[in-house]
């Protein structure tokens, strides 16, 4: 047999490994240029000009539009309700997620049940949610299931949306928040519970420890991976908070004070009467690299943790 027949056949250029791995990703990542990469460029370009009412400005201005934000105390309000909401939302989405997490992968019948019914909001729009929880659950006057529900126990309605103390539209923000993510991060806490080995805690019983050692020793140590994961995505996505927020409070009494988020902020900005699009730009700018400081910060963080943890 000659070296020429003992070659084998090459199939051509269908069988370049490089022509299906762009075949395959191709589509991804002109939808990611085009609806991603080429808005962002196009918003750090407008914030270096007077945009105002045109996409094409002409007039540079370099870095005013950034010092006109930062010295904007409506702006500087609205950061502060962006780290408020983070601290709030943040730590109830990973307890309460941990622990249905832990109660799903408690039970033997149903499982499957449970699981979908606590991972079903997720199928749900935020702005659909918001309107829900508006209108039926925390009306802005004394109707609604919760003011109901407080009538049945013999105890005053509440106007939850009302712009005075108490900040009772905090509960409503949170909440809608909690029910519409809680499903999705509990999902992944199932997923590492049910790759922990057995037979930690069979040693565990056989050591007589409780419910409790068992848990603060072998299963949280454990999920630590993916611990990690779920305070970062729940970071960002408080971060990005718009819809709950423009949903429930749009039709209130105007944005009481702490109750405006950066990207409703922005909105008006951009959206609103004056259309100032260097401005908003900026303001955009300045949110994605806060974004990003804060988690590389709780990536330092629970990074030194985990070493310390070991």
């Amino acid at each position: 047999m000659s070296a020429r027949s003992a070659r084998p056949e090459r199939g051509g250029w269908r069988a370049s490994p490089h022509l299906w791995f762009w075949v395959l990703t191709g589509p991804f990542l002109a939808g990611l240029a085009m609806f991603v990469v080429v808005p962002i460029g196009w918003s750090v370009w407008l914030s270096l000009f007077e945009a105002r009412n045109t996409v094409t400005p002409t007039h540079f201005v370099g870095l005013d539009n950034y010092r006109a934000m930062l010295g904007d105390p409506a702006f500087r309000s609205s950061l502060v309700t962006f780290v408020v909401f983070a601290v709030i939302v943040v730590p109830l989405t990973f307890a309460g997620s941990l622990a249905l997490a832990v109660l799903v992968n408690g039970v033997r019948l149903f499982q499957r049940f449970f699981r979908s019914v606590f991972f079903l909001p997720m199928a749900c729009s935020y702005v659909a949610a918001s309107l829900i929880w508006r209108g039926s659950i925390f009306p802005g006057v004394p109707t609604g299931v919760a003011n109901t529900a407080l009538r049945a126990v013999g105890l005053e309605p509440v106007a939850w949306l009302s712009v005075v103390d108490p900040p009772w539209y905090w509960l409503v923000l949170v909440t809608v928040r909690l029910w519409l993510q809680l499903g999705f991060y509990m999902i992944l806490f199932l997923a590492a519970l049910q790759r922990v080995p057995r037979h930690l805690y069979e040693a565990a019983a056989l050591d007589g420890a409780s419910a409790w050692t068992t848990f603060t020793r072998i299963t949280f140590p454990q999920l630590r991976p993916v611990s990690v994961a779920v305070l970062l995505l729940a970071t960002v996505n408080a971060f990005s908070a718009f819809d709950e927020f423009y949903g429930v409070m749009a039709t209130a009494q105007g944005y009481p004070p702490y109750a405006r988020p950066p990207l409703v902020y922005l909105y008006y900005v951009a959206v609103g009467n004056g259309q100032d699009f260097g401005s908003g730009g900026a303001g955009g700018v300045i949110l994605t690299v806060l974004i990003a400081l804060f988690a590389l910060l709780q990536g330092r963080l629970t990074g030194m943790l985990r070493r310390g943890g070991r």
